[in-house]
């Protein structure tokens, strides 16, 4: 069990006062993903122009907030800026004081976030002869998306056919520098509510809907963004409103063991 926590930018000349509040929206968030996984928390953020920053450490959400470091990096978003990915880890496979372990990861020129786990991971690594830098079977979905997207636009119909090659459980966000003005959603068999608001030109996104309830109870404007379990969503920062949904297909395994 993990949690995902983010904001996805649509076009938009933001003031200075808007960006600060989506970013504390966000930390909110991320604080709140902190009871799905205490171990370790990242975050980080890719602008039209593929300029991105990652910040992760093997610490607890509430600590990590509390970071000079993370301040920084969250005050680098800007009016380019198209997603910020934040990630709270529980650990099952891959040590948290090895940082490359932990999520935001980048594979390449992709950078995502994941919560599930992928069984055939290892048989797939060498099935798809992919580098591999981490311990983590996270990787291997992040690595795909970077083959994906290695002639720049993100082949994602490429990507969705490997995708049913996967074992086990997903729920990932992710973006490629090549292609960084296309956000990918997967909403696999793990949970993930998404929140949109037109005027913000903006959508929220955590892996409870009670984090997204609390952090918004006196905002307004904000809409329930309906998305069923396994879809993929493909978001594009030009017009966000105008998103497609398809279906996601791998091999739905709930527990390590024989394959399904």
């Amino acid at each position: 069990m993990c949690g995902l926590a983010g904001v996805i930018l649509g076009k938009k000349r933001r003031r200075a006062e808007e960006r600060e509040h989506l970013a504390w929206l966000f930390t909110r968030l991320l604080v709140l993903s902190e009871s799905r996984g205490p171990h370790a928390t990242g975050m980080a953020w890719l602008n039209r122009d593929g300029e991105h920053r990652l910040f992760k450490r093997p610490v607890s959400a509430g600590q990590f907030v509390t970071d000079k470091a993370f301040h920084e990096v969250l005050a680098g978003i800007d009016n380019r800026t198209t997603v910020l990915l934040g990630h709270t880890r529980w650990r099952t496979r891959g040590d948290e004081r090895v940082n490359r372990n932990n999520h935001p990861i980048r594979a390449g020129d992709v950078i995502g976030t994941h919560n599930g786990t992928i069984y055939n991971a290892d048989y797939l690594f060498r099935r798809f002869k992919l580098r591999r830098f981490a311990q983590v079977d996270s990787e291997l979905l992040f690595r795909l998306a970077a083959r994906a997207a290695r002639s720049g636009r993100m082949d994602v119909e490429w990507f969705k056919e490997r995708l049913r090659r996967c074992r086990g459980q997903m729920t990932a966000v992710l973006a490629s520098r090549l292609d960084p003005e296309t956000i990918l959603v997967l909403k696999g068999n793990k949970p993930l509510e998404l929140r949109i608001h037109r005027k913000h030109r903006a959508v929220l996104y955590a892996s409870d809907p009670a984090f997204l309830d609390a952090v918004l109870a006196d905002e307004r404007g904000w809409r329930e963004l309906s998305v069923p379990a396994m879809s993929m969503i493909v978001f594009r920062h030009e017009v966000l409103t105008e998103f497609s949904r398809g279906s996601l297909e791998f091999i739905v395994q709930e527990k390590r063991g024989k394959a399904p």
